[in-house]
């Protein structure tokens, strides 16, 4: 691993970090926020998934949560959203051929891809699942008995789907604005559809709504989302998930607010109360 930059902050740490990644087969970038409590010992960690076109450092420098998980004693680690670069065979990551924002490099969606050529590098879920969580294990101190997970957008999918396909490893789980049905949006049928390919049965194990439907669970949901969003209606489709947490019982907690958009802006305007959600969670 090697550390890119460290400064303190709030009296913990705030540092860029990069490594050689297996899943993905390119040098990955996080940031992990170490909090002040973890010079006495081990701290609960969240995981922070970013939205399409961002990188690690979109939350880091826009959210604003270093102050309150300082104050919580809550470690920070945010990935990037995608493989990028040159691979360790020589091989450019491939991007969308027409340079859209919303697929390829960005926008990786938290899957293995299964379709050529992204299956060679577009390994997120298995890297945010797996590998990520080992290297933070062994070179940060972490407790890993306490984790959390969050996401916006993109990553609001990406957080709600890691936690309802590994049961009892995420003690807290939240959203802001997350696309909580692939199935049934565009950005999610792009995506899928160009990762995993054109049978749709393949795509509900990465589709919250989905996964619900088909019997999976999580702790407590928090989900906030802003209703000047202008992607509420045609992405986001809030309401399907309600719905099929009604339907199933799974706890969701829903808060819709109004004015607030897609903005990191929204995200900073609630970080705090997310923050303490998972505070509370992590240490009961």
């Amino acid at each position: 691993m090697e550390t890119i930059s460290t400064s303190r902050c709030f009296g913990g740490t705030q540092g860029i970090y990069a490594h050689a990644s297996a899943e993905t087969r390119t040098r990955m970038r996080f940031s992990a926020f170490v909090p002040p409590q973890a010079e006495q010992g081990p701290v609960p960690v969240v995981w922070f998934l970013s939205g399409l076109t961002c990188t690690e450092e979109n939350f880091t420098v826009k959210a604003g949560a270093q102050r309150m998980a300082a104050a919580l004693g809550l470690m920070l680690v945010a990935p990037d959203t995608s493989p990028r670069g040159v691979d360790d065979g020589g091989e450019t990551v491939p991007d969308d051929p027409e340079g859209a924002w919303d697929f390829g490099l960005g926008a990786g969606f938290y899957v293995d891809a299964t379709e050529a050529p992204w299956a060679r590098n577009y390994r997120m879920f298995s890297y945010i699942s797996d590998e990520l969580p080992q290297l933070i294990a062994g070179a940060f101190p972490a407790d890993m008995n306490a984790q959390g997970i969050m996401g916006h957008s993109m990553g609001g999918h990406g957080a709600l789907t890691i936690a309802l396909r590994h049961p009892g490893r995420f003690r807290s789980v939240s959203a802001f604005a997350p696309i909580v049905s692939p199935l049934n949006c565009p950005w999610g049928e792009k995506a899928l559809g160009g990762y995993l390919g054109p049978d749709r049965s393949r795509w509900r194990a990465h589709d919250t709504v989905a996964l619900i439907e088909d019997g999976a669970r999580c702790p407590h949901i928090l989900v906030d989302q802003g209703m000047a969003d202008g992607f509420v209606a045609s992405q986001l489709k809030p309401d399907l998930l309600e719905a099929a947490c009604n339907a199933a019982g799974q706890p969701l907690t829903l808060n819709r607010r109004d004015g607030y958009d897609h903005s990191y802006y929204f995200i900073a305007s609630f970080m705090e109360d997310h923050l303490r959600w998972h505070a509370a969670a992590l240490r009961d």
